[in-house]
């Protein structure tokens, strides 16, 4: 079964024009989310806050691999989509494939851009085509690569 949540480039290109003349709000993340946990949920729900539609675009593997190291992703990117569009709080997910967002972001100019607090503005890219930057505070210690480390001590190597 297709989710409706999820669309290609060209689909979240032409769903957000109409959205946008419907004066409906945009706000965009966008992120690797290898591995979900709590501050990516809190940053979700924060971001789905600051406007009327919330769109999520996360890198494809590829380029995942390309910014994380040939051992990334853990989750594939099929898996990742239905996992973010089981999400209530956020409306639509697309998967770009480069290392960044900024060619997507160039085409949808969503009103608003939602990034963790980890990213000085200067850095967050795409942030000249939206009226607004929000920097959402990092969840103290909840972070993927945190995640990945408490894994390795614990368990070591799995052999099961």
């Amino acid at each position: 079964m297709q989710n409706k949540k999820i669309c290609s480039r060209k689909k979240i290109i032409e769903i957000v024009k109409q959205l946008k003349k419907e004066n409906k709000k945009i706000v965009f993340t966008n992120g690797c989310f290898d591995l979900l946990h709590i501050g990516h949920v809190s940053l979700f729900q924060k971001a789905k806050t600051l406007g009327d539609i919330l769109i999520v675009a996360i890198n494809s593997d590829k380029s995942l691999a390309g910014l994380k190291g040939p051992k990334r992703p853990l989750v594939p990117q099929t898996d990742r989509t239905k996992l973010l569009a089981a999400l209530s709080c956020i409306d639509y997910v697309v998967v770009f494939g480069e290392q960044t967002p900024y060619e997507l972001l160039s085409k949808l100019k969503p009103d608003i851009l939602v990034k963790g607090g980890d990213y000085k503005i200067q850095d967050i890219v795409g942030r000249e085509f939206v009226k607004k930057v929000y920097r959402y505070p990092l969840v103290e210690g909840k972070s993927t690569t945190n995640l990945i480390k408490l894994i390795v001590q614990r368990y070591g190597k799995i052999t099961k």
